[in-house]
């Protein structure tokens, strides 16, 4: 059970890094937006909502995939749902299949619950090694996990392993239970419809910047989500009806915030990539597939937890070190910031990198 109690990344911002950074280029969402963004209805009834979600919202969830809403249930936040999928999908001596670096929910639960893991880890790019993964497939696999594009390293399974891996699993029965929460495009880039036992699990924090609303959502079998909800009642019940219905709202108007969005990752992007050419003797970027981060190598052994404390310390500026991840020698940034912040961080870690290198 080690691993469901300890929690390297709660640790690293919660404890230590609270309240000792003025710039947050640690988070893997972009940048949030505000309660002045959205429209609520004044007359709300404050009831206690439903464990599946409002008919409203998982009718537009279920439009975004192109699917039917009974294959929709929404829950307290994307990690709701997948811990609900893991409680329902799992039992003791299944074997699940999930990838690293990545996060750590995904083997730490899975590992509770009495499975046998095997983590895969990334190929030399960065991607989920998916053909990998779908040789360790078997009778007795009951999930693998796949997170694409990967948090933290912002890089995409191949399309063509992706096609073996279903493949394996479709020989043996097994689940593939999809994090897919920067996947913009859900109807047109969701890997759910290629695979009859897929589920996909999303949410408004990652793309639309609205973590604070707490709402996420699976979609997949109806029988599987009916199981999943069914379980709710011994987590959070059901979802607040506020909640729903702010993302009900971020949802019927995403048009601004994707175009936020792709503002921002565009803008940043190049920020980024120019930073990271300055500074090529001491990282490597990875080119983020579709993500609000990137994740870059640090040279040499220098332990990336050491190097994020450096930089918190005498900078304070918030990264993500590696050790978060189960890595190590690399970071995430996020780039889909507000020029003004972003520039202003960069800055700030260049200077270190800069007067490290004068004192060599």
């Amino acid at each position: 059970m080690t691993g469901a109690t300890t929690y390297p990344m709660r640790r690293w911002v919660f404890e230590d890094a609270k309240g000792r950074h003025d710039i947050n280029l640690g988070d893997s969402n972009m940048a949030c937006g505000r309660v002045a963004d959205l429209t609520l209805p004044a007359d709300l009834v404050l009831d206690y909502g439903s464990d599946r979600g409002g008919a409203g919202l998982r009718s537009i969830v279920a439009a975004m995939y192109g699917r039917d809403p009974d294959e929709v249930g929404i829950t307290h936040g994307a990690q709701e749902a997948l811990y609900l999928l893991y409680r329902v999908l799992l039992r003791p001596g299944d074997h699940v299949v999930v990838f690293a670096p990545g996060w750590q929910q995904a083997h730490s639960v899975p590992a509770a619950l009495g499975c046998r893991v095997d983590v895969v880890a990334a190929t030399p790019d960065g991607r989920p090694d998916v053909a990998r993964a779908a040789t360790l497939v078997g009778p007795r696999t009951r999930a693998v996990i796949l997170n694409s594009p990967c948090n933290p390293t912002g890089r995409r399974a191949a399309d063509i392993d992706a096609a073996g891996l279903t493949a394996a699993l479709r020989a043996h029965g097994g689940h593939l239970v999809l994090d897919e929460e920067y996947v913009v495009d859900l109807g047109a880039d969701s890997l759910l419809g290629r695979y009859e036992r897929a589920v996909s699990v999303s949410s408004v924090s990652k793309v639309y910047g609205f973590p604070g609303l707490r709402t996420g959502w699976m979609c997949g079998p109806a029988d599987v989500v009916r199981a999943a909800m069914e379980h709710k009642h011994l987590t959070t019940i059901s979802n607040s009806v506020l909640t729903e219905r702010l993302a009900a709202d971020v949802l019927e108007r995403r048009e601004p915030h994707l175009e936020r969005y792709r503002r921002l990752t565009s803008r940043g992007g190049a920020l980024l990539r120019a930073w990271a050419a300055r500074h090529a003797d001491r990282v490597r970027l990875l080119e983020p597939e579709g993500t609000p981060f990137a994740w870059l190598e640090l040279a040499g052994q220098t332990p990336s937890l050491e190097f994020c404390r450096r930089v918190l310390a005498e900078t304070r500026v918030l990264l993500m070190p590696a050790e978060v991840f189960g890595a190590e020698h690399g970071l995430r940034i996020t780039f889909a910031r507000e020029e003004p912040v972003l520039r202003e961080g960069l800055e700030r870690i260049g200077a270190l990198l800069d007067g490290e290198r004068a004192a060599l």
